[in-house]
């Protein structure tokens, strides 16, 4: 399985993007790997990881990132790995809270309580979960609070 994992890093995250690319397109990095394990620790959370919690984070992930279909799962898989290896949250939050600017957490945290209210409610330790991550984040409480309304007006 480290083999499949540093295979997609060097192919995906670290190789640089062909120079007929989409130059609009963002660049990908390890950052990625971290938003998604976040993301897929709040869907599994409640102990169900529900049809429309993956639909909501396979979405977000190629909508924010910009990746096609393949490459969305690819990084997905890798991120699960990540998540079920780790000991804490920690080593995912650093990363994010150093390469990504205020804006890139609020949308972070948007989707991430878009996560918890794909499948309709909010298990008691998902509400915990997504406050210690905006806390490890370094997002301001009423932050989480305006992602969580921005998060519950959108559809599915």
């Amino acid at each position: 399985m480290l083999d499949s994992i540093r295979g997609f890093v060097t192919r995906k995250i670290l190789r640089p993007a062909p120079a007929a690319a989409d130059p609009r397109a963002p660049a990908t990095s390890g950052v990625q790997v971290a938003a998604c394990a976040l993301l897929l620790e709040l869907a599994h959370a409640d102990g169900e990881f529900s049809p429309e919690e993956r639909a909501h984070i396979e979405g977000a992930v190629a909508r924010h990132f910009g990746l096609d279909e393949t490459t969305t799962r690819e990084l997905l898989e890798l991120a699960d790995a990540e998540r079920r290896e780790s000991i804490d949250h920690f080593q995912f939050t650093r990363l994010i809270a150093e390469q990504y600017d205020l804006g890139q957490k609020l949308v972070l945290a948007e989707v991430m309580w878009g996560v918890i209210l794909a499948d309709g409610q909010i298990a008691t330790h998902e509400g915990w979960l997504v406050r210690k991550l905006g806390h490890l984040l370094e997002l301001e409480p009423g932050y989480l609070a305006d992602a969580k309304r921005a998060a519950g007006g959108r559809p599915g």
